[in-house]
């Protein structure tokens, strides 16, 4: 299925092409239809300088004529294969990077951020060639075939003399694109390794830093470029062959015609034109070679298709079209059960309901499912087994708009998005509910600090950890339903977030807030307490009632 979908992938690429194919098409079909006529036209100017009959200086300028059409062909062609690269380029990747955010998070547990990058860039480029080389292969041919027929109204013989050699050509043609093909898929997957590689560093740079590692990482990173060194010196070495094959194979070809149209000619059956005519086609034929270079491009177009067709491959999160019901955002986990990329259970039959409108901390230890229920919660992954409602609704159910609208996520990490700060906290949205937000989880004290305030453009805003958790707890802060905390004040500096403890726990406008947290003075501020073993729920219940047990204090130890 996975060869179909390649397939199916690659001709969606050539139909992309759309008006620039028969564009270019027409102009190879032209420079095929030059290349064919012009031996034909110089073996008569041949001919009339040796019988002297006055028509030299008319098939000269219909030369001239053919070649300033090829001249006009080629830069058309030029035109034409440029633009529908581009256009195509610029859909695919557009394709791609809208695919990568519908599948959502389960991208990147199925793709590096690195490996994805290369897709979308180099791989997409090489994939958009694919409407071009499929018409340069096809009109290729054109010559060839031509030549074969031309040879043929020439003297039989020398067309069976060529049809010899044009076989010997296709042999080189076809383990030369038998081999192209593997070594250029393994070499586009090797960069993509690498480029993984580099972004996880980039990522994590400060650590490494910090840790002294970074000459180990450095070679971590480059490891994988001594396989791309071999994989592209093979690359060479499979080019250099066929190369040298052809080289080998061309001028046999062109002294067998010319040794066939040698005898014809001191038969008397053919003239001296005719003769002249016949080597440029031997030579057209021989020049089959050519065809590597196209076919090393249609091996590349294949590939990068074949990466863009793994991407597209990825299901994405599907929704429903229900809208959310009026309600207090109550959250039912119902026989939920979540495994890991290796089956290991994360969690397993947890049945809990989280009341509308309370603030419910979840704790427990590292590795106990804490940030997969917060995960399950907003819709971010969905189970493997059970389902999870939101005031009676399956979150699947959910159109779109709806369930982004009504559940709202902050992290440990942020990670910030946007041209300006304002766009980070709500891009699209109204000022005032901008600084609405960002009062309320206190981003707002630094935030009118900055040389533009909120129109400070992202890049150039220097923030600690606290504080791009305070905007990212901002940017969450718009749910109507349900606000879903994954240790999203953990770097926030004490004082601050009691004062973002007292915002979450006071009315919270109506919504439900599901808090992930280590420290034990957020779960004692909270309605319930969720406690988390081992994938399970060990129990549920008031921080200072769970207090009494001595397991549930070394949870905050």
């Amino acid at each position: 299925m996975k060869g179909v979908y390649v397939s199916a992938t690659f001709a969606v690429l050539v139909r992309k092409g759309g008006a620039w194919l028969p564009v270019i098409a027409f102009c190879a079909v032209v420079g095929s239809g030059v290349t064919l006529a012009l031996p034909v036209v110089l073996g008569r100017a041949i001919d009339a300088v040796v019988a002297g009959d006055g028509s030299t200086a008319r098939w000269v300028v219909v030369a001239c004529g053919l070649i300033l059409l090829s001249m006009l062909a080629d830069v058309g062609g030029a035109f034409a294969g440029a633009a529908n690269s581009a256009g195509v380029t610029a859909w695919l990747r557009d394709r791609l990077v809208r695919h990568t955010l519908a599948v959502g998070p389960r991208a990147g547990r199925a793709f590096d951020a690195g490996d994805l990058v290369s897709r979308v860039s180099s791989n997409a480029t090489d994939a958009a060639q694919a409407g071009l080389v499929t018409i340069s292969v096809a009109t290729a041919l054109l010559p060839p075939a031509g030549a074969l027929v031309l040879l043929t109204l020439i003297d039989p013989w020398l067309a069976l003399v060529f049809l010899a050699g044009l076989a010997l050509v296709g042999l080189v043609l076809r383990a030369f694109t038998r081999q192209t093909a593997a070594v250029v898929s393994a070499y586009q997957r090797t960069q993509g390794r690498l480029a993984a590689r580099l972004a996880e560093s980039l990522v994590g740079v400060r650590t490494i830093a910090a840790a002294g590692t970074v000459e180990a990482e450095e070679r971590r990173v480059l490891a994988p470029l001594d396989e791309l060194r071999r994989q592209g010196a093979d690359t060479w070495r499979v080019l250099a062959r066929s190369s040298a094959q052809a080289a080998v194979v061309g001028p046999l070809v062109l002294v067998a015609v010319l040794a066939a149209g040698g005898l014809a000619l001191a038969d008397g059956r053919i003239s001296a034109g005719d003769l002249f005519a016949a080597s440029r086609y031997a030579t057209i034929g021989a020049g089959l070679g050519s065809l590597t270079g196209v076919l090393g491009g249609l091996a590349r177009a294949r590939a990068g298709a074949r990466r863009a067709a793994e991407v597209l491959d990825t299901p994405t999160v599907q929704h429903g079209r229900s809208a959310v019901p009026d309600g207090p955002g109550t959250v039912e986990f119902q026989g939920v059960a979540a495994r890991g990329d290796d089956g290991a259970a994360l969690l397993d039959g947890v049945d809990l309901v989280l009341p509308g409108g309370a603030t419910v901390a979840v704790v427990g230890r590292s590795g106990s499912g804490k940030s997969v229920l917060a995960a399950l919660a907003a819709r971010l992954r969905d189970p493997d087994a059970g389902r999870v409602l939101l005031d009676g609704v399956p979150l699947p159910d959910l159109d779109r708009a709806a369930l982004r609208t009504a559940i709202g996520c902050a992290f440990e990490r942020p990670v910030l998005v946007g041209g300006t700060v304002a766009d980070a906290v709500g891009l699209g949205l109204p000022r005032d509910r901008v600084r609405a937000a960002a009062h309320a989880t206190h981003a707002h004290d630094f935030v009118s600090r900055l040389p533009e305030g909120y129109d400070t453009p992202l890049a150039d805003a220097p923030m600690s950890g606290g504080e791009a958790q305070r905007l990212g707890l901002a940017r969450a802060w718009h749910a109507e339903r349900l606000l879903v905390l994954d240790d999203a004040t953990s770097s926030v500096d004490t004082a601050t977030e009691v004062r973002i403890a007292a915002a979450l726990t006071g009315s919270g406008g109506g919504r439900t807030r599901l808090v992930v947290t280590h420290r034990a003075a957020t779960a004692a501020r909270a309605d319930a307490v969720v406690w988390l073993a081992g994938g399970r729920v060990r129990a549920m219940g008031r921080h200072a009632d769970l207090w009494d047990d001595p397991e549930y204090r070394e949870v905050f130890q």
